[in-house]
Formats: C-alpha cells, structure tokens, sequence
C-alpha cells in the first residue's frame, strides 16, 4: 500500500478538544475518499472526555450525570485525556472492507511498541484492544486493595454488580494490584464508503481514576493499565510518539490488503 503520511495535531499545552479532533477526521476522510490526500494518521492528546459508542448501555456511563460525547465509531465508552496518545489512521480499504483484520493491524502496532519498551502485551480472545494479561484465578491474592476478601467476586456471578458503588477493591484503576487483565490501549474504528475513521488509544501516563466513574469498554471483570503504571517510572507522550509511528509504519504500509472474504450460497 501507499506511504501512510502521519500529523501530530497536538500535546500537552497544546491538546485537542475532542470535537475539534473529530470534525478534523472527517475533512482527511472526505478528502481520502476523494483521492485528494494519502492514507493519514492523526495523532494527539485530548482534554479529558467521555466518549460512548454506538453499543454502550445507559448503566455504563458516569453515575453523576458527568457529561459524555456520543460518536459513531463501534464499541462502547472509554475516556480520553492528558497521557494518552490517540491515533486516528484514516486509510482506504479493499471491499467489502475487512474490519477485524484492521483492528488486528493496529493491536499489532500498539503490542511491538509496548515489547519497544518492555511490556509484554497480548490479545483477550473476545475483546478487542491491547492486555496485560493477569494471573491466573487461583494465583491471584485472596485480599485485595482495601483489605476486601475477592475469594467470592460478585463482578463473575451477578449480571447487575456495578464496581462504581463498591470502592477501590473493584475500580478499574486497581486491576494491576488484583493482578487482574488490564487493556493498555483500546481500539474503536468506523468504516464509510471504504474508509476508516477513528483508531486507538494508548494510555503512556494517565490519571486511570478517570475510568473508575465509567464501566471501561462496559468490560466488569477487568481494568485498565499504562506504560507508565507498568513499568514503575515515568513515560513520557514525546518518548513515545516515534516508537508509534515506527511500527504503525511497519505494520500498515507492509500489509497485504486484503477485501472480506464473501461467502457465496451454494445451490
């Protein structure tokens, strides 16, 4: 495919509010389509937001009424801000376009720059997005964070459990103490007329409190991890910037496109 052409709206003192950013997509995706523009990926850092795609429960949002952007990409609700790198690949695709194989590209970008800097990350058969996978049950700790017993964990048995209403033992923030599966970086996209909008966030060095007032991804029995909480230091966004683009590069430019294999009626 043809060299994938990156900007970087912007960061820090300088990031992007999200409708902005959004109205920013459309126009390369109006231009792409168009031919006018080459594959592009944005990449910024957002003010804080909520944003809630198309499948996300009216239980998944904050409690207090905190308000929440609804958009059209596919997924559920997830919050964006300072320490987390978006991209936004916009990119032609063969079709009938093949959507699974996109999202696994871009896992894969995110899973080589997380090995770049020492975290090793994976796929959740079912889940979409990048892991740290968590100890198995019967190794985790008995207690958790706040001195609750976890031997019996409501979250696996009952359907309505709301982890907001229950403290810290259960907030999202704290799935790397209960040695839990934790998304590192998550992925919603939307294709139109054979162009994808939308893409990923990796969260480097977030506040992860912001996901404790939602139900992340509307996932319950799991949570959400940095680079930063990982490895136990500081990452900064400009650290790793390059290294994104660098294996989104390798990944996206070197794919063979591919449209979605149709299944014919037989007679």
């Amino acid at each position: 495919m043809s060299e994938l052409r990156f900007v970087r709206l912007g960061f820090g003192a300088e990031a992007v509010e999200y409708q902005e950013a959004w109205q920013k997509q459309r126009e390369v995706h109006a231009a792409r389509f168009a031919a006018e523009v080459p594959d592009t990926c944005l990449l910024l850092e957002h003010l804080p937001v909520y944003t809630a795609g198309r499948r996300t429960q009216d239980s998944e949002r904050p409690l207090d009424g905190t308000p929440v952007v609804d958009v059209d990409r596919g997924g559920k609700i997830t919050w964006h801000g300072p320490g987390q790198l978006v991209g936004y690949p916009i990119m032609k695709l063969p079709r009938p376009v093949d959507v699974v194989a996109h999202v696994r590209r871009l896992e894969d970008a995110l899973i080589h720059t997380c090995a770049d800097f020492g975290v090793e990350t994976s796929r959740v058969e079912g889940r979409s997005g990048v892991w740290v996978l968590g100890d198995p049950v019967e190794q985790r700790p008995s207690v958790s964070v706040g001195g609750l017993s976890l031997d019996f964990d409501p979250r696996l048995q009952d359907e309505e459990f709301d982890p907001r209403l229950n403290g810290p033992e259960y907030a999202p923030s704290n799935a790397g103490q209960r040695r839990e599966d934790r998304k590192l970086a998550a992925i919603g996209i939307r294709v139109a007329k054979g162009v994808t909008m939308h893409g990923f966030a990796l969260n480097v060095n977030p506040d992860n409190t912001w996901f404790d007032r939602i139900v992340p991804c509307g996932i319950r029995d799991a949570g959400v991890a940095s680079l930063a909480g990982e490895l136990g230091r500081d990452v900064t966004i400009g650290e790793v910037l390059p290294v994104v683009e660098k294996h989104l590069r390798d990944v996206l430019e070197n794919a063979d496109l591919a449209p979605r294999p149709v299944e014919t009626a037989t007679v």
